[in-house]
Formats: structure tokens, C-alpha cells, sequence
């Protein structure tokens, strides 16, 4: 038992890593149809590149898309639109009208001259009585009338719509032909009411049609529960298929080109091949083969990053985080097999690359993308299409965002998305239709709308930059402000150390750049590395301005312990301001385990190296673990010493660079490192070479 857990404890990281592909390839097998996958591709327009095809079963030819939708958009308009009489709107206008009229008359009598009125008898021979009655009973006629006939509103349905247009009015339980000449909308009843009330001479038209107008409102109500069943009855009725294969018809020949129609048939027989229900038996088959495959792309994933990226595969976060997103980025694409509705040119896969890009390089993002893809092919109808497509697009996103170290980028980025897609798309839609008008442009848009939704990467990226504790390009470019308090604090208060940090930072991102590493994370790195100094920066040399040196008041012991706390106060500084774990180990190790060497060889001259305690002039480290930390102490070490030369020779700095690595390399201060001699080889002769342009190094003139 006990060397199981020996075993166990010396391999967690592999049985770590061994739990991490599992949990992965678990989570994808799961997601995945377990319906038979159909096993021939083919495309329109081009050859049928399998054997001949002979119809295994009878199966209905289903019919294409576009003509499904043309059938059911004309079963749609074969329904006419039925609207209803609303008795209760007749009635209750009726009822105002008289309400109205008894309100209104005796002030009609007021306003009219005695020639009008007198107080018996109307100008005609009619007593006032009479009169208002023949104006009531003329006035409820012609609202009876109008109302009989019917009036509609102007709605969407009848909007352009000609005088012939014809629908269906049902009044109580029947139903008739009517167009829409044989009825009036609101204008035309009132000019109706106007024409009728004409010929009745002893009417005051003024008066009642002022009612009227008042008591008119549509009493046709457009029935749409009832329309929109009739209408979803007639769709019911259109076939999906026009046609039938039977068992052992030849489909297609070896290298028959794949007509619309043939295509037809072809994707008929998919649909019935991967639609047939399977026994419990063949689904465990089916399982089975989708754990071989799903388990040989993450194995394959495995051992890329092992190979190419070991700084990884020994980080469980960092690997951790990779599998994740592969992991979700498939389960994103299963969104689509399982909801139909939702359109898989829509998904915005290339976030994927985008996010893998801002962590890490674009080696690493371009072939976890393409693993990815090529899985997603199972989810895809066209497949081919589909991984085609996706890999051209998010490989030039790859490439184009070299480092991501504005917000702009990201939208540049959507706009180069939306354009390849866009490109690749028509390109297969010209192949295989031959025909811009049978193209679905509606493609183009799902395409757009993914373009918009990869700019979610950048909320991602700060989400996942906390949870995983990372640090992309575009955080660095915010630490590399010198307005952020650290840096402004060191400006101020240690502005020889400040011009130190930024010349350490010149040297350190151009090294990295020659031997290959993350440039801009190892500036942030220099500019940070000595924000200890702040403390007390009077103890340091590139700070001493009046030529009082407060070691002279010092022994050397207590020299160097000053000295030593600025990695110690710098570590402190940045936990304080939550700067990342990754740059505050530049603060770390940017002198290792070396030693204080000028206060050491000063007591070592004064007592013997023997009484002396080596850990009371050693930093603490750690040694540079990365190929960033170890080039950060060389370009450190050589600029402060730099600063000290007699003269500014090409002899004295390349002696110089050459005596201070190569002694950091004889104290092993590189062990740790990711860094081989032909680096530090490069790395010491870009140093020469600029500090040379620094000091100005020029010829010497003949005398």
C-alpha cells in the first residue's frame, strides 16, 4: 500500500493530467448524437466520390428547403382572411347617438334665429317636437345603414390593398365573399352619412352629422386565431416529400456529378439512415466508436503540448484551462443539433482561437482550434463545408492578432471574421448552385451575427484571466502605464531606480525577442522588478544625488540586509496593489540566490571569508524559473554595472557582459531556466551591441 502511494505521489502530475483528458473526453462523448452517423459525404455539383450508390431501403425523396418554403408560403396565401361583424360595436353607437342627440338639440334650438324657430311651428309647417323627431329617427336610419354595410379599419392587412381585394366576413354564424368596394373605412362612411343625409330636406345635416361623426368607429374585427388556423391547417397539408426510392433503385454512380436533384435523394436517405431508431445495443456501439475518436483528438492535444508546450503541461491551471474551452466549445456547438432553431453559423467559434491567442501563442490556439472544429464536424450538417470554412477563418484570426493589446483589435478582428466567412461562404454556394439567385443569403447574416458575437471574447478574457490567474496582453499594456501608483511612486521618489527599470526593460524586451519569449510581459516585468527601492531609495547608488553615501554609516551586514529587503518590500508592495503572481515573481528572482558581492568582499577583506555567515549577504530567491526571469537578472545585473565602468569602450562592455552572465551561469542562478548556451550566446551579444549605442561608443581619431 505503501509504495502505491510512493507510485502516486511521484506521478500525481501524470495521473493528473491522465483525469483532466478523462473528465474531457467524458463530457464530449456525452454531448454527442447517438444516433448512426451517415457515412458518405457529398456536395452539389460535384462528383460522387464512393462507390455506386444502390438504395438499402424504400425511403420518401424529402423536398429542399427553399421549395418546402415556396409551397407553404402558397398554401399560406391560398387561405383568405377572415374577418368578424361585432354586433356590440353597432349597439353601442346607436345607444350614444341618442345620448348625444338629447344633449345637444335644445342647444341646436338656442343657436338657430327666431325665422328658424318660433314657438309653436318650424318655418315648414312642423311644431319643434315633430322636427326632432324626424332629425332623430333620419339620423339612427343612415348609423343603421352604415353600420349594416360595415366598417373596417386600416389595418396592415389592407394596407396597399386594391378595392378588389377580396376576404371573408363571417356575420354571426355565416360567412360570405366580400371585397373591400362593398364596405367603407371611417372617411368613407362619414361621406356616405353625408349623401344620405342630403336627401332629406327637413334635416339639419350640420347638426346630425356632427353626431354621427361622433358615433363611428369599425365594427370589423379581424379574426386572427381562426385565419391563423385555417392557415396552419392548409400548411398541414403540403407533403414534405414528392416522390419515393425503392429498395435496391440505383441512386447514383461512381463519379456522376451530384445534380439538385440527386442531392435530393442523397439527403433523403441521410435523413432516414440517421433518423431510424437503434436498439440499445447499437447506441452502446455507437458510444463506443465516439470514445475512440474523441479519445484519439484529446490524446493528440496531450501530446502537442507536451511536446511543443512543457511550461504548460506542468501548469494543471494552465492545462486545465485549455481543456475547458476546448470542452466548451464543442458543447456550444451541440447547441445547435439540439435546438434546431438556432442556426450553427451563428455560434461564434472563433472565440476559441481568440481567447487560447491572449494566454498563450498562436501555435498552440491554431491547433486546439482546428481539434476542435474537426470534432464540431460531427454537429455540422456539410461538414466538409463546415470544417473548411471555420479552420480558413480562424486561422487568419490567429494570424491577424498576433498579440491583442488594444479593445480595437477585437472589432478589427469581427470585421476580418465577418469578410472570410463571408468570402468562403458565396465561394461554395457559386460551386454548387451556379445560380446568385438561388444563393441563401440568410447564411451571411448568421455569419454577421457571429462576427458580433466573438466580441464577448473580451469580458471572457478578463473572467478567465481572474479564475485561472493569467495575464494577456491587453492587462499588461494597462500595467505598463506609468501613471499605475507603483510606477508613479518609484518615479517620484526613486527617479535614478525608475530610469534604471525602463533601461532594464529596453534590454530585457529586446533580448526576449531574439531568442523567442512573451516581450511584453518581461517589460512589465523590468518595470516593476524594483518598486522596493521605493522605500528607501536614499541606500541605493542611482538615487545618491548630494554624494552622501548612508552606507558609509553602516556595517556591512546591515548594508546588505537593506539592500536584500528591497525584494522583499517590492513583493509586498505589489501583493498590496494585487499585481498578478506572474510579475511579482520577476520581483522574486531578478537577483536568485547571488550574493550582496561589494558588502561581502568588504568584511570578507576586514575578517576572513571563514567568519563569515554567507545567508546574511545572499538574496532569497528563488532561482529564474522561465526563459523571461532568467533574461530579466542578466539585463538587471548588466545595466547597473554598466553604469559603474571607468570608460565606455567596446573592450570594457563586452567584458563586462561577458564576466557578469558567465558568472551567473557558473552559480547556477540559470539552472532552473528554460534557456540553452546559443541563447545566452544571442542574448550577450545583443547586450554588447546596445549598450554600445547607449554610452555612444564612437572611433578613435589618429593623432
Amino acid at each position: 500500500m505503501r509504495d502505491l502511494l510512493e507510485k502516486i505521489r511521484h506521478n500525481y502530475q501524470l495521473i493528473l493530467r491522465g483525469i483532466v483528458a478523462i473528465i474531457s473526453i467524458a463530457a464530449i462523448v456525452f454531448i454527442f448524437p447517438s444516433e448512426v452517423k451517415f457515412k458518405y459525404e457529398f456536395q452539389k455539383a460535384k462528383p460522387w466520390l464512393h462507390d455506386n450508390l444502390i438504395a438499402p431501403f424504400d425511403f420518401p425523396i424529402f423536398k429542399a428547403e427553399l421549395e418546402l418554403q415556396e409551397d407553404l408560403q402558397k398554401a399560406e396565401k391560398s387561405v383568405s382572411v377572415y374577418y368578424r361583424v361585432k354586433p356590440e360595436i353597432k349597439e353601442k353607437n346607436l345607444n350614444q347617438f341618442e345620448v348625444l342627440f338629447s344633449e345637444k338639440w335644445n342647444d341646436e334650438i338656442a343657436k338657430k334665429s327666431k325665422s328658424y324657430f318660433n314657438n309653436k311651428t318650424f318655418s315648414l309647417g312642423l311644431n319643434k317636437d315633430t322636427i326632432k323627431n324626424l332629425n332623430f329617427k333620419t339620423g339612427i336610419g343612415v348609423l343603421t345603414k352604415i353600420y349594416e354595410k360595415g366598417i373596417y379599419a386600416q389595418d396592415e392587412i389592407f394596407q396597399g390593398k386594391e378595392e378588389t381585394f377580396e376576404f371573408n366576413l363571417i356575420d354571426e354564424n355565416t360567412a360570405k365573399k366580400v371585397t373591400l368596394s362593398e364596405l367603407n373605412n371611417l372617411q368613407q362612411a362619414h361621406i356616405e352619412a353625408l349623401n344620405l343625409l342630403k336627401t332629406n330636406l327637413q334635416v339639419n345635416n350640420e347638426f346630425v352629422i356632427s353626431i354621427i361623426d361622433n358615433c363611428l368607429e369599425p365594427n370589423l374585427n379581424y379574426d386572427k386565431s381562426f385565419t391563423e388556423n385555417l392557415i396552419a391547417q392548409a400548411k398541414e397539408q403540403v407533403s414534405e416529400t414528392r416522390g419515393v426510392v425503392l429498395k435496391n433503385e440505383k441512386i447514383i454512380d461512381r463519379g456522376q456529378v451530384v445534380t439538385d436533384e440527386l442531392f435530393q435523394k442523397l439527403e433523403s436517405l441521410r435523413r432516414e439512415y440517421e433518423g431510424k431508431k437503434v436498439g440499445i445495443e447499437q447506441v452502446y456501439l455507437v458510444r463506443l466508436g465516439e470514445v475512440f475518436l474523441v479519445g484519439l483528438v484529446v490524446i493528440v492535444l496531450l501530446i502537442f503540448i507536451t511536446i511543443f508546450r512543457k511550461d504548460v503541461i506542468n501548469v494543471n491551471n494552465r492545462l486545465g484551462f485549455i481543456f475547458l474551452v476546448f470542452t466548451l466549445t464543442v458543447y456550444m456547438a451541440a447547441i445547435s443539433f439540439y435546438f434546431p432553431q438556432i442556426n450553427i453559423n451563428v455560434l461564434p467559434f472563433c472565440i476559441l482561437p481568440i481567447l487560447i491567442r491572449a494566454f498563450f501563442d498562436e501555435r498552440l490556439a491554431t491547433f486546439t482550434y482546428t481539434l476542435a472544429i474537426i470534432l464540431i464536424g460531427f454537429f455540422a450538417p456539410n461538414s466538409f463545408e463546415f470544417v473548411f470554412i471555420q479552420l480558413i477563418t480562424g486561422t487568419l484570426v490567429v494570424l491577424y492578432l498576433v498579440s491583442i493589446r488594444k479593445r480595437s483589435q477585437l472589432l478589427s478582428a469581427s470585421f476580418v471574421i465577418f469578410g472570410v466567412y463571408s468570402l468562403s461562404y458565396l465561394g461554395f454556394a457559386i460551386i454548387q448552385e451556379g445560380d446568385w439567385q438561388k444563393i441563401e443569403y440568410m447564411n451571411i447574416a448568421w455569419y454577421a451575427g457571429s462576427a458580433i458575437l466573438v466580441m464577448l471574447v473580451y469580458p471572457l478574457i478578463f473572467l478567465f484571466e481572474k479564475a485561472f490567474g493569467f495575464l494577456s496582453d491587453i492587462t499588461l499594456m494597462e500595467l505598463s502605464d506609468t501613471n499605475h501608483p507603483l510606477l508613479k511612486g518609484l518615479a517620484t521618489q526613486a527617479p535614478g531606480t525608475f530610469q534604471h527599470s525602463l533601461q532594464v526593460a529596453n534590454l530585457a524586451e529586446a533580448a526576449c525577442d531574439n531568442v523567442g519569449g512573451d516581450s511584453m510581459l518581461i517589460r512589465v516585468g523590468a518595470l516593476y522588478h524594483d518598486i522596493g527601492k521605493s522605500k528607501n531609495p536614499q541606500f541605493f547608488i542611482e538615487n545618491q544625488i548630494s554624494g552622501q553615501n548612508p552606507h558609509d554609516e553602516l556595517s556591512p551586514k546591515e548594508s546588505a540586509k537593506i539592500i536584500i529587503n528591497h525584494v522583499i518590500d517590492g513583493v509586498e508592495m505589489a501583493k498590496k496593489q494585487n499585481l498578478p503572481e506572474i510579475l511579482i515573481d520577476f520581483i522574486r528572482t531578478h537577483h536568485g540566490t547571488s550574493l550582496t558581492r561589494y558588502f561581502y568582499n568588504t568584511l570578507k577583506n576586514d575578517i576572513g571569508e571563514e567568519k563569515i555567515n554567507k545567508k546574511d549577504f545572499t538574496y532569497p530567491g528563488p532561482l529564474p524559473f522561465s526563459k523571461e526571469t532568467a533574461i530579466l537578472m542578466m539585463a538587471d545585473s548588466v545595466e547597473a554595472a554598466s553604469r559603474s565602468l571607468p570608460k565606455y569602450d567596446e573592450e570594457t562592455i563586452n567584458n563586462l557582459v561577458e564576466n557578469i552572465i558567465n558568472n551567473q551561469a557558473a552559480e547556477n542562478q540559470f539552472i532552473n531556466a528554460d534557456i540553452t548556451f546559443k541563447e545566452l550566446s544571442k542574448i550577450k551579444q545583443l547586450f554588447k551591441k546596445m549598450l554600445q549605442n547607449i554610452y555612444h561608443i564612437r572611433i578613435a581619431y589618429p593623432k
